[in-house]
């Protein structure tokens, strides 16, 4: 057992860097997030919103997925959304995670380590419910972080996001009405700060069409 926990101890202390691994999200207090208080909120947005889902969950595969879903920035690094506009730059994304994905697994052994790296693609693949919750709670706490945000941190892409929330949450009707209010904050701020939503809605129907 040594041998295991002395390799489950160097993970730990490897996955100590997504404390310091900035995300593209600021706090109120003008500080950027980390990987590692985004996957806080999303494991607390889980145990809350848990009873309210429309179908029952199986909560401790949904939290392990979202526990370990960014242990690949640890090598891979966080890369923002709107830095994958082409198809190549998603490719090498894609890589570099399934290239971390194996090397943690290889550091934890076939016990821990299988069960990671089948838990990663479980969430990857959004093919079980759990994993559709966790993937809808991923976009979910990103767009509120971004609420809660000085509204000068926003990229036009991050306007446009309000609106598409939908895609990831239609599946739940608790997630749907939850997107629901984070959209009603998000259009609030934006119609404060003088930001024509409704330009913004006819852009992001523009982009729809061309796609």
């Amino acid at each position: 057992m040594k041998k295991e926990l002395k390799s489950i101890l160097e993970v730990i202390t490897l996955a100590e860097r997504l404390k310091c691994e900035m995300r593209h999200s600021w706090l109120t207090d003008g500080r950027q997030e980390s990987v590692a208080e985004h996957t806080w909120r999303m494991a607390l947005m889980a145990v809350l919103l848990e009873p309210y889902l429309d179908e029952e969950v199986d909560t401790a595969r949904m939290l392990k997925m979202i526990l370990v879903h960014d242990l690949v920035e640890i090598e891979a690094g966080d890369v923002p959304a709107f830095q994958l506009m082409t198809e190549e730059a998603k490719i090498l994304k894609q890589q570099k995670e399934l290239q971390a994905i194996e090397n943690l697994r290889a550091k934890l052994g076939n016990g821990v380590g299988q069960h990671v790296f089948e838990l990663w693609h479980e969430f990857e693949a959004k093919d079980t419910y759990e994993a559709k919750v966790a993937n809808a709670l991923d976009k979910l706490e990103v767009r509120l972080q971004h609420n809660h945000a000085d509204i000068t941190t926003w990229l036009e892409v991050e306007q446009d996001n309000v609106f598409r929330m939908g895609e990831h949450t239609g599946f739940d009707s608790c997630l749907d009405q939850l997107k629901d209010l984070i959209q009603e904050q998000a259009v609030q701020k934006m119609e404060k700060a003088g930001i024509s939503t409704t330009s913004v809605l006819a852009r992001v129907a523009s982009q729809n069409a061309l796609a």
